[in-house]
């Protein structure tokens, strides 16, 4: 599990079944402190997210496969749900509502 911004929608005429009338997100893994802290990646929406909130993401398969209800889906990577704030160390590491 991760943190993540979002920085963009992903658009595909051609999906596996799984896929169909899913909405593709691209997600910027981020730090605490919002720094970024990985490679860009695409995950599937599953908390109605948008281009710039923070996001929290499950990148595991069978995880996956049982948010998505099927054992044999090839998914992996899916946003189950959007940050308020993050508080690391007893200090407010980000808070959506400042939107930084």
């Amino acid at each position: 599990m991760f943190l993540a911004q979002v920085v963009g929608t992903v658009v595909s005429p051609v999906q596996i079944p799984i896929l169909e009338r899913q909405k593709l997100l691209l997600l910027r893994p981020v730090g605490p402190d919002g720094k970024p802290s990985g490679k860009t990646r695409i995950g599937i929406d599953r908390a109605q997210a948008g281009v710039g909130d923070r996001v929290l993401v499950i990148d595991e398969g069978n995880s996956g496969r049982q948010i998505m209800g099927d054992p044999k889906g090839a998914v992996k990577t899916i946003v189950v749900g959007i940050v308020d704030y993050v508080e690391a160390h007893g200090v407010l590491a980000y808070d959506a509502q400042r939107r930084d």
